[in-house]
């Protein structure tokens, strides 16, 4: 699909085009909870331990504390970390262990989607149905997502990953402006720049730097969480489709381009992607050690680890992903 393409004014008639073309229901029978995640099998898997070379690991995670984005958005804020044994207590005596025996104790208070994390398949609805056209309220209850919950896949997220630092070829100082849609073109053009290792293939994992992370956290979060940010544009919907990758994660808040691309709408693209492609979708991701490590030696690919908290009947989950190199 291309800019020319989209019909700002339509977003309705426009999804619905895309669904049409993109919809992977049934593909993988009517049971399916993986999506896009049977891309990535065990003989993909083994393949991708090959790129680990140094051993370098390094972390994708920002920090989970309350010094991170969240405004309260639909109740989203940032972690509440309380302590429930100390030393202090300890040395008061009064933990009430025996032979001078002290420990800590504590417990974090957070929405699932408050820093790093997955978008799960029951997190987006089309018109009241979920993944593989499921309707929404028979899946995701009071009681959780009965069906697509993130436990499902916490054993399936490891393998190759794939980064695509169009921040750095296409930004000013490596960062995207806010509001920078990426196209298929913007992604081809960086994987030519970056070269072969940039190459993106069925079951990979695509990372996609475009440096609004780095400027938040130099200037401040500022609108951050849920305000103008560059992402992929709406046009990447048959991209996204036709690699066969098995998910694809960004270091914005929405993964998508903010504001949409349409006069009247919130995130389309992930009304396409998640209940209908069956898309796994990584947001507030941190890809700068990682960015300068792939410059450095120009080689974008990596063996990657992200598997979610398994949380039973969660639509999102926390992650610590571990990209080794």
């Amino acid at each position: 699909m291309r800019l020319d393409d989209l019909d700002p004014s339509d977003p309705e008639g426009t999804i619905a085009a895309a669904v049409e073309r993109v919809s992977n229901w049934g593909r993988w029978g009517q049971d399916d909870v993986l999506g896009t995640m049977n891309f990535l099998d065990d003989a993909t898997r083994a393949a991708a331990g090959g790129l680990i070379r140094s051993g370098r690991a390094i972390s994708l995670a920002q920090a989970f504390d309350m010094d991170g984005p969240q405004r309260g958005w639909r109740r989203r804020t940032n972690p509440i970390h309380t302590m429930l044994d100390t030393g202090t207590d300890a040395v008061a005596g009064i933990q009430g262990f025996p032979h001078g025996l002290g420990g800590a104790d504590d417990m974090v208070t957070m929405p699932l989607q408050c820093s790093t994390q997955w978008d799960g398949l029951g997190h987006i609805f089309d018109h009241g149905r979920t993944w593989n056209g499921r309707p929404a309220d028979q899946v995701v209850t009071s009681l959780g997502d009965s069906r697509t919950g993130i436990e499902t896949v916490r054993d399936v997220i490891a393998g190759r990953a794939v980064l695509l630092d169009v921040g750095r070829a296409f930004g000013v100082d490596g960062e995207l402006p806010d509001g920078f849609a990426i196209t298929e073109e913007h992604l081809e053009r960086t994987i030519a720049a970056q070269g072969p290792s940039s190459a993106v293939g069925r079951g990979d994992i695509v990372l996609v730097r475009t440096g609004q992370l780095r400027r938040a956290r130099r200037d401040g979060w500022g609108e951050y969480a849920g305000g103008p940010a560059p992402g992929l544009s709406f046009t990447t919907v048959d991209w996204l489709h036709r690699t066969e990758i098995s998910a694809i994660a960004t270091d914005t808040w929405g993964f998508e381009v903010r504001p949409n691309e349409f006069h009247e709408a919130f995130q389309p693209l992930h009304q396409v992607a998640i209940p209908h492609i069956g898309l796994f979708l990584g947001e507030m991701w941190d890809f700068e050690e990682l960015g300068e490590a792939c410059a450095a030696d120009a080689r974008f690919d990596c063996w990657l680890t992200a598997a979610p908290i398994p949380v039973t009947g969660a639509v999102g989950a926390p992650v610590n992903p571990l990209a080794v190199r």
